[in-house]
């Protein structure tokens, strides 16, 4: 029986919890370190103040949002870039997929990767943003699709698939709730 005490199954949960929030750090660690850059590390900007408040909500400690405030500002700073991705899900539902990368030319092969695994693609641009209204840093549906049950199940589990990829940051669609 070894191995079956209580301290290995706290271990393994530890082992698991530590991981989600590690890979919610990461992404607020990169929208903090571009929204840094693009205001020069003013702490007191609009757009870097709330994405701070919303890495404090998630729990992050104070020590990783000031290194990746530095991050940003840095002569070294990594160039972070915000890049949207446009996809018809399955039963035709538009989305919008938004990622911060630090290379383009590896994400937007990984992104298509994971479409096609389904027998999705990526569409052109402009091809789904018409049914998006854009609303701060988020996209507001402003015409809806309905989805028959099995494609609700298949669209979230694509974008639950999407949203495990390190640099994809939001997934919007016109899903009809």
């Amino acid at each position: 029986m070894a191995g079956h005490n209580k301290w290995s199954k706290i271990k393994h949960k530890k082992a698991a919890t530590d991981a989600a929030k590690s890979k919610i750090f990461s992404k607020f660690s990169q929208l903090i370190a571009m929204e840094s850059k693009k205001c020069g590390g003013d702490e007191n900007s609009p757009a870097l103040r709330a994405v701070i408040e919303r890495a404090k909500k998630a729990g992050m400690p104070k020590s990783n949002i000031e290194k990746a405030v530095a991050k940003g500002t840095g002569a070294g700073a990594e160039n972070f870039e915000e890049v949207l991705y446009e996809a018809y899900g399955p039963g035709g539902v538009a989305m919008i997929i938004t990622a911060i990368t630090d290379n383009k030319n590896r994400t937007t092969p990984e992104i298509r990767h994971i479409l096609s695994k389904r027998g999705l693609e990526l569409a052109s641009s402009g091809s789904a943003t018409w049914a998006f209204e854009k609303d701060g840093n988020d996209y507001k549906a402003t015409s809806f699709v309905e989805l028959s049950d099995e494609d609700k199940e298949k669209l979230f589990e694509l974008i639950e698939t999407l949203k495990e990829h390190d640099d994809v940051q939001e997934v919007f669609t016109n899903l009809q709730e």
